[in-house]
């Protein structure tokens, strides 16, 4: 058995990793689209032939991990993805989403290409692949085994609380009569999330493929999540009459806000001022959430029963005309802006930053993980200027950061999350989708654990197991 690394590899997005076993098979684990700048080589080119996988097993809808699944049906792929239910209702509206967003890009990319003589680059897929693509869709829910072929190949998905529909992915795979056990992260959410249960532990592998986002970070106290939230909010839109600008993630992170926004409506606290959720593809992932409350843990199903949504309450304005979200620019009273993307790197985002970048009575606030060249990490580096669609603006508004609302677990929570393992028995483990420098320091502490053999894959590199 063979494992390369295509993505993710001392870098958080772009996820590819290829199995391949004794057999020939060939499992793709994700297959996500590099973001950030200078990622288009990248993206062009996989790395492998899409035409040699057997099977693609996705762990969750985030773009960073199944956002080049339709360039991989592009280039010739037409064999099965397996996926939950939740995830295959979210790539049905995230990756048409994304590739309206490849289309307009690149656009842009390529006229300056042009100005510079540089070779214009293809378009990595379009709305028809997108939906090739959603035609190869195979759902199977939690703790549900399946064989990929003869027998040779077993999964095996659990909960890992990160997205709706996340999973670690679990594979028993038989090489000459003797079962291998190999574990894939995924993504790890944080325990005691507050819309998703925790995640929860796996059988025992001999080889395990580990996250490590925030391997060298402890995130802030959650008790201080609401009231921090609250505080930004009224020194802002109360005290200097400005405007909240928060780059979120559509799809829980989103949610997470409006919960915690409608919680304080309801505890009296939140000002009156007006709430406007700016995303077309959040609009549609909050429908999504609310179809799937199964997978919700059982706080914030009490609180539906009693509040009867939790993503809704009075002066909350849900926006998908383009033409009103650019009256939003216009608006001359204090308000909340919450849009896609959570980098802050595409989407209608970038417009509210660039039109609210040089008040200083206005505030950013980041709640979430940023890519190291995304314009979201260069103002939480405190950049003093930034490029926004090509042009340099000072920074003038607030930046604030809240990792409270991080959907990946800190390091101490990853540790926690292996803690159903026996370290002895686990021959290698794999860290991915991480920074080297944080990836480095989380391999000593896993060490300390009773971790061995700790591998840091480079970008290409691959492991005979």
């Amino acid at each position: 058995m063979k494992i390369n690394f295509y993505g993710a590899a001392r870098r958080v997005t772009g996820t590819k990793h290829l199995i391949t076993t004794e057999q020939g098979t060939k499992i793709l684990l994700d297959c996500g689209l590099f973001q950030g700048i200078n990622t288009q080589d990248l993206n062009q080119n996989l790395g492998f032939s899409a035409k040699d996988i057997d099977v693609v097993i996705l762990s969750h809808a985030h773009i960073d991990h199944a956002g080049l699944l339709p360039r991989l049906v592009r280039q010739g792929y037409r064999g099965p993805i397996y996926c939950t239910p939740p995830t295959a209702d979210l790539c049905n509206i995230m990756l048409l989403d994304s590739a309206f967003i490849q289309q307009k890009d690149l656009e842009r990319i390529n006229e300056r290409r042009r100005r510079k003589g540089d070779a214009v680059l293809e378009l990595l897929y379009d709305e028809n692949d997108v939906r090739q693509t959603l035609e190869l869709f195979v759902t199977v829910g939690y703790h549900e085994d399946f064989w990929l072929n003869r027998d040779e190949v077993k999964v095996r998905f659990t909960d890992t609380g990160h997205i709706l529909g996340s999973a670690a992915v679990h594979l028993t795979i038989k090489e000459q009569g003797v079962e291998k056990q190999v574990t894939f992260s995924g993504d790890v959410g944080r325990p005691n999330d507050k819309i998703l249960r925790s995640p929860e532990p796996f059988p025992q592998a001999q080889v395990i493929i580990c996250e490590s986002t925030y391997g060298n970070r402890v995130h802030e106290p959650e008790p201080d999540m609401k009231a921090h939230l609250l505080r930004i909010v009224r020194d802002t839109c109360v005290t200097r009459g400005g405007k909240l600008i928060i780059p979120a993630f559509a799809v829980d992170r989103t949610q997470e806000l409006i919960y915690a926004l409608d919680q304080l409506e309801n505890e009296g606290l939140l000002p009156r001022l007006k709430v406007f959720i700016d995303s077309p593809l959040a609009i549609k992932a909050t429908s999504i959430m609310r179809k799937h409350d199964e997978y919700f843990n059982p706080d914030i199903v009490e609180y539906i029963e009693k509040d009867g949504d939790a993503f809704n309450f009075p002066n909350l304005h849900y926006i998908s005309d383009v033409e009103q979200s650019k009256a939003i620019n216009n608006l001359k009273e204090p308000c909340v802006i919450i849009s896609a993307s959570g980098m802050a790197e595409a989407g209608r985002i970038k417009h509210h930053i660039k039109n609210n970048i040089l008040d200083p009575d206005s505030t950013i606030l980041l709640v979430g993980y940023c890519s190291p060249d995304s314009l979201g990490a260069a103002l939480k580096r405190g950049q003093p200027e930034v490029k926004i669609f090509g042009e340099t603006y000072q920074v003038r508004a607030r930046v604030e950061v809240m990792d409270s609302f991080s959907a990946h677990a800190d390091y101490t929570e990853l540790i926690q999350f292996l803690k159903c393992q026996d370290p002895t028995q686990v021959k290698a483990l794999f860290l991915v989708h991480g920074e080297y420098e944080n990836q480095v320091e989380f391999k000593a502490r896993l060490e300390a654990e009773g971790f061995r053999n700790v591998e840091i894959p480079a970008q290409g590199e691959g492991f005979f197991l």
